[in-house]
């Protein structure tokens, strides 16, 4: 809610919620029935889910895809340093 209303632009994926979210958010957000489709010019990858199709992603894809390399991972699947060493700006939200 708060991206949206901060006027931000919203694509959202999941393999198993996207039409829960649609009763929830209509046409506030954009959808995407693709891991990759919804990143391309994004300034950022937020993950808010599990998902194993969201366990081991085509990292070289989504640096190529994001305008930024900038991921917030709110689930922590992935290790630091190696987002690091991939070249991502990497936020694991929770963990020190």
């Amino acid at each position: 809610e708060k991206l949206i209303n901060s006027c931000a632009q919203v694509i959202a994926h999941d393999p198993e919620a996207i039409e829960n979210a649609k009763q929830i958010f209509g046409q506030k957000i954009k959808y995407s029935h693709d891991n990759y489709q919804g990143l391309k010019d994004a300034d950022a990858l937020i993950i808010v889910t599990e998902w194993n199709d969201y366990r081991e992603p085509d990292f070289k894809k989504i640096k190529k895809l994001l305008k930024n390399p900038l991921i917030f991972d709110g689930r922590n699947l992935y290790q630091p340093a190696r987002m690091k060493k991939m070249g991502f700006e990497y936020f694991s939200i929770g963990r020190k």
